[in-house]
């Protein structure tokens, strides 16, 4: 373990899980610099911390913006040292009954922004040969659940940007982990829950049970933000980070099951599978 001072890069630093992680590091001694999205947030995120706690004004799906925003970091403030990759939100919604623009969103925030921060850190850290980049995934990008295809989607899509980057990028001692978190008590499921209208009357006897037990949960989940923080500062510690970690003890079932799930439907089906090569290949 290592108790080095570090320079962390948060994004969606003004509550859940970005709070969390700010709050943690800033605790450590550590200095944080937090993306926000209004000037009242910079204010309150710099109270945490004077010296220490940076904000930053930076909305990750303006693209164009992140790259020259990280490099004024790196040259004002300086090395980051460790991204984590915080910002986005939930969407819920039958697919047919979604919107494919609240896709798009979703994607922008969830994928396209930790990507475009990504491509930022990334030629400082390779340079400096040092530097973890920490994607805040979900077991929704394990598993998955009726109506919310495409946040599922898009954390699966991140669950595998980031196995592929930590293979790329392993020979200059750049660490990648996508830490997929369960079921905890942020505003995940509420206020920043974005929620599509019903239409189909079809999906009434699925879905309409599950967007309720949702709701009701919301605010009462078994996960704690806090020592969500304190895991991961514990990963950013570690001489060898692995590329995959849940948090809580939800997601280490329903991930356990559905791989179990999974392997049994690969040998179930292993016959036709291998039908498929020319003769003798």
């Amino acid at each position: 373990m290592s108790s080095i001072e570090k320079q962390f890069l948060i994004t969606g630093v003004s509550s859940g899980f970005g709070r969390a992680f700010a709050q943690a590091a800033l605790e450590k001694g550590h200095r944080v610099v937090g993306t926000v999205r209004n000037d009242d947030a910079i204010a309150s995120f710099e109270r945490l911390a004077p010296g220490r706690a940076t904000a930053v004004r930076l909305d990750v799906t303006d693209i164009e913006a992140i790259e020259p925003a990280v490099a004024g970091i790196e040259g004002n403030i300086g090395p980051v040292d460790v991204l984590i990759n915080n910002a986005g939100y939930g969407h819920e919604g039958t697919l047919e009954e979604s919107p494919i623009e609240e896709m798009r969103r979703q994607f922008e925030v969830n994928v396209f922004g930790a990507v475009g921060m990504m491509k930022a850190v990334l030629p400082f850290m390779r340079r400096r040969r040092a530097g973890h980049i920490i994607n805040i995934t979900s077991m929704g990008g394990f598993i998955t659940m009726p109506g919310i295809a495409y946040y599922c989607g898009s954390k699966f899509a991140l669950e595998g940007i980031s196995e592929v980057l930590a293979k790329e990028v392993k020979p200059f001692n750049v660490a990648v982990t996508a830490v997929a978190p369960g079921s905890f008590r942020t505003d995940w499921a509420g206020r920043s829950m974005i929620r599509t209208d019903r239409s189909i009357s079809d999906y009434d006897a699925l879905f309409d049970p599950i967007r309720r037990a949702r709701e009701e949960k919301s605010g009462r989940q078994s996960g704690d933000p806090r020592k969500a923080a304190a895991a991961v500062l514990a990963l950013v510690e570690a001489e060898d980070p692995p590329v995959h970690l849940l948090l809580g003890a939800d997601a280490l079932t329903l991930v356990r099951d559905k791989l179990k799930s999974m392997s049994s439907e690969i040998d179930a089906w292993e016959d036709l599978t291998l039908s498929t090569n020319f003769a003798g290949a």
